[in-house]
């Protein structure tokens, strides 16, 4: 198993936690010197530091596996290269929806995809054939972090707020909300006198860091507004009375796991970097989105306290996110079983076919 950062620890807990109860060994390498696996008292989990950037790729270029499972996108696209030595790469989605906001070329070179509902397989298949790519093996296995979720909040307290608590949850790049209107959309919220909490996209610190630097010296910290870069979201998303954001998957795991509203806002996607350029029809996320939330128009951020207040008190979305969960999440329970069942499987099947070979 390769995890690029530590925040995807939520997604390969529970798989490293089947492994080891079933006493299987398997080998974890994280491009994290602070990832939690590296701190957990596993027998037959190897987890290992294998270094940051070009190091850590040049770990995984030469890597000797018979299944190699990650989350991260662009294998054999960018610096992450397919080693000559495994037999077979496996993708794991981090986020509910189809897959079609991953960056151009993103799963191309992948031989299978573990999809957390069927929802996935439209758009693998149509990128495939538009690609003239080699069809994947597309396995339905659920949600491992939305199971740990989902136990997290059947055991969590949920207290009442003395203040009202709107948390703001971007994606990144130049249709997000930061990017294009941070500074004026983030002083209409402080207006409205709740406490606010701003959570940017883990991947906006690396990429769009300059210009969250400059949003965060115009609005420090303070009693009533939080910036907040917590590895793990549940807390942050636990504790917030309502989600603002555009088009990040964590709307999903905030509708789904603590049955609330959220507000998105019209983000006028771009789809030039990403996969979903390639076809004509919207991606599932924009398809379902007004079923589950309300819509911030323009028109509405001048008056965005009474948006607000409007949409905690509406129960019109509720009856919806039953069915749009049970197509976008499903085995709910069951991801990490099925997850290290098709890991052990596939490596039998493959070094089944390597011995045959050996023996002709």
């Amino acid at each position: 198993i390769f995890s690029d950062h530590k925040r995807y620890w939520n997604v390969f807990e529970s798989i490293c936690d089947e492994f080891e109860k079933r006493e299987l060994p398997c080998l974890f390498l994280t491009a994290s010197e602070d990832d939690p696996a590296l701190s957990k008292e596993y027998k037959y989990v190897n987890a290992r530091f294998i270094g940051e950037g070009n190091k850590c790729f040049a770990a995984l270029n030469t890597l000797r596996s018979y299944v190699c499972l990650s989350t991260t996108p662009g294998l054999d696209v960018l610096q992450w290269k397919r080693s000559r030595n495994v037999d077979w790469y496996a993708h794991i989605y981090h986020a509910l929806g189809d897959g079609l906001g991953y960056r151009m070329f993103a799963l191309d070179f992948y031989d299978a995809v573990l999809a957390s509902g069927d929802i996935h397989y439209p758009a693998v298949r149509e990128l495939e054939k538009l690609r003239n790519r080699p069809e994947k093996e597309i396995v339905t296995v659920g949600s491992t972090y939305m199971d740990r979720m989902y136990e997290q909040a059947r055991h969590y307290e949920l207290k009442k707020n003395e203040v009202t608590t709107v948390l703001l949850a971007p994606s990144w790049g130049v249709s997000s909300i930061l990017s294009k209107n941070g500074e004026d959309f983030i002083e209409r919220l402080i207006e409205t006198g709740y406490r606010i909490i701003i959570r940017p996209h883990p991947q906006s610190k690396v990429s769009e860091k300059d210009m969250l630097d400059r949003l965060q010296a115009k609005f420090p910290n303070s009693d009533m507004l939080e910036w907040n870069y917590d590895n793990d979201n549940f807390k942050v998303l636990a504790g917030a009375d309502i989600l603002i954001s555009d088009y990040s998957g964590v709307m999903f795991d905030y509708t789904f796991i603590f049955d609330r509203p959220f507000i998105y806002t019209n983000a006028q996607f771009d789809p030039a970097p990403y996969d979903a350029a390639w076809l004509e029809r919207k991606p599932w996320l924009f398809e379902v989105l007004p079923q589950l939330g309300r819509e911030l128009k323009d028109e509405d951020i001048d008056h965005i306290k009474e948006v607000i207040d409007d949409t905690m008190g509406s129960q019109a979305y509720k009856e919806n996110r039953e069915n749009c969960k049970n197509e976008a999440w499903q085995f709910r329970g069951e991801a990490a079983v099925r997850t290290v069942n098709y890991m052990v499987d596939k490596y039998n099947e493959l070094k089944k076919t390597e011995e045959e070979g050996k023996n002709k």
